[in-house]
């Protein structure tokens, strides 16, 4: 599979309202995953919060996620380009490159799903680099 590109929006405690009207308008699959359900530590007050959404159509994917409390959107500036990469060297030359000069948010590393980081480029371009474990 080659790699893919898609929008990665974020939101401040309201993923799930916003997603629920994006897949009403698009159409499409809605999953999503909340801070509880996945393995990564965060405040109690966060247990609702979506970790991770996902609305897929036939030719649409768009992914969003809510930020963690005291970390909030600054409107504008809520949008990541998200890599979703198939091969782990290709997600290596990748990011080896996007991140002269950037700001690292989350450094490249594994994680329970796979392999991810993330960063903003010297030009102001936040960006997600993700790699899935294959699935056992």
């Amino acid at each position: 599979m080659p790699t893919t590109m898609n929008p990665y929006l974020n939101f401040d405690g309201n993923t799930e309202e916003a997603m629920k009207f994006y897949a009403d308008v698009l159409g499409g699959k809605l999953d999503l995953m909340r801070f509880s359900d996945g393995g990564m530590p965060h405040p109690p007050e966060a247990k609702n919060r979506v970790m991770h959404a996902t609305l897929m159509t036939d030719s649409i994917t768009l992914m969003a996620s809510d930020t963690q409390p005291g970390q909030p959107v600054v409107k504008g500036n809520q949008v990541h380009i998200s890599l979703n990469f198939s091969d782990k060297n290709e997600q290596t030359r990748v990011w080896e490159r996007l991140s002269a000069g950037a700001n690292v948010t989350m450094p490249l590393g594994d994680q329970f799903w796979g392999r991810f980081g993330m960063l903003t480029d010297r030009y102001g371009i936040q960006w997600m680099l993700n790699h899935q474990a294959p699935k056992k």
